[in-house]
């Protein structure tokens, strides 16, 4: 496992654990957000993320543990230097849209002027520019949800902690965040957000942690994960013969008749496969190597190697349901603007 822990690290958590009941919440959890980073933090719902965040803000005191935040045990006064999105949103819904802002700058520590004129930008920016004499009440979830995007960086913050910022956002509005997202990287920013869609973590993230039954089973950046695995994935589209798709080297195969997906052995050589579909005068139309995906390494690790076997059923399960709800992510969304 991508295991190693950043000197430089705005968030640090150590040994953390966090039970409800009986329940684990979070489980021996060791954590660091490198500093300039983007991470994503993955898992299916109920896994522990939103957990782990409001331990890393001092939201809730873990059970056993230490954590720190920009180099220092958490307080009011370092968390002014950080911007968070909450996963459960919450507006002052009968205030106006500037004004709201303007409150939420204030409170971390700009001037109202300053606040009023970022908020003017930002609003432009993601096209609520006519809406700011508009109470937020009025305004579709869609709406709120990106002004609450907007109170979040408005006092360009070191840290961006995001708990699934883009849930319920339509195709347009994620990507617009997802870039904003970036552009605070290159501006100095760390971020974290957490997220059940792997493919939100594949697009702009240098790094992730995955979460499965409290526990992490994954942590690292994207090429140390995938290399980790130690194994290719091959497409094949071919006629002809297919004893081929027996050779040694192939762990498992998914044949949709012309094009088959092959899953090699760990350390297998794919150029030894296709010598032998060669050998066996295939009529080899494309021959594609990658690396796995985040979600199969996820449900590799969950599902067999990162967990204690007594967790190994629920893992999978949680898993399985991570993948069901990023397939139904294509549905329409919400319309919001």
């Amino acid at each position: 496992m991508a295991t190693a822990l950043a000197t430089d690290a705005v968030v640090r958590m150590r040994g953390v654990n966090k039970r409800f009941g009986s329940n684990y919440a979070v489980r021996d959890f060791n954590f660091d957000l490198p500093r300039g980073t983007v991470c994503g933090l993955l898992g299916p719902n109920g896994a522990g993320k939103t957990t782990a965040i409001r331990i890393m803000l001092d939201i809730l005191g873990p059970d056993s543990g230490s954590v720190e935040l920009l180099g220092e045990p958490v307080g009011a006064e370092v968390r002014e230097r950080v911007g968070y999105l909450p996963e459960e949103r919450g507006m002052y819904q009968k205030m106006k849209v500037g004004e709201h802002l303007a409150f939420f700058g204030a409170i971390k520590g700009m001037s109202r002027r300053d606040a009023r004129r970022e908020a003017g930008h930002w609003l432009e920016r993601l096209d609520l520019g006519e809406r700011a004499d508009d109470r937020v009440d009025s305004l579709s979830k869609g709406m709120q949800q990106k002004v609450q995007f907007i109170a979040t960086i408005l006092h360009h913050p070191e840290v961006l902690i995001l708990d699934e910022p883009f849930s319920g956002l339509d195709p347009i509005n994620s990507e617009l965040l997802r870039e904003i997202v970036v552009e605070r990287k290159r501006d100095g920013a760390t971020v974290l957000f957490s997220t059940h869609l792997i493919d939100d973590a594949e697009r702009i993230c240098d790094r992730v942690c995955m979460i499965a039954g409290a526990r992490k089973v994954l942590d690292g950046t994207l090429a140390e994960v995938r290399a980790e695995s130690g194994r290719k994935d091959v497409t094949v589209v071919f006629d002809g013969d297919r004893a081929w798709l027996g050779h040694p080297a192939v762990e498992s195969v998914t044949d949709h008749g012309r094009r088959a997906e092959i899953r090699l052995r760990e350390g297998a050589d794919p150029q030894g496969l296709l010598r032998a579909a060669v050998a066996a005068e295939a009529n080899i139309e494309r021959f594609e190597i990658a690396e796995p995906s985040l979600r199969e390494i996820f449900l590799e690790r969950a599902g067999a190697r990162g967990l204690p076997a007594t967790d190994i059923e629920a893992a999978r399960a949680e898993a399985e349901s991570m993948l069901e709800a990023e397939a139904k992510a294509g549905a329409p969304a919400e319309e919001v603007s």
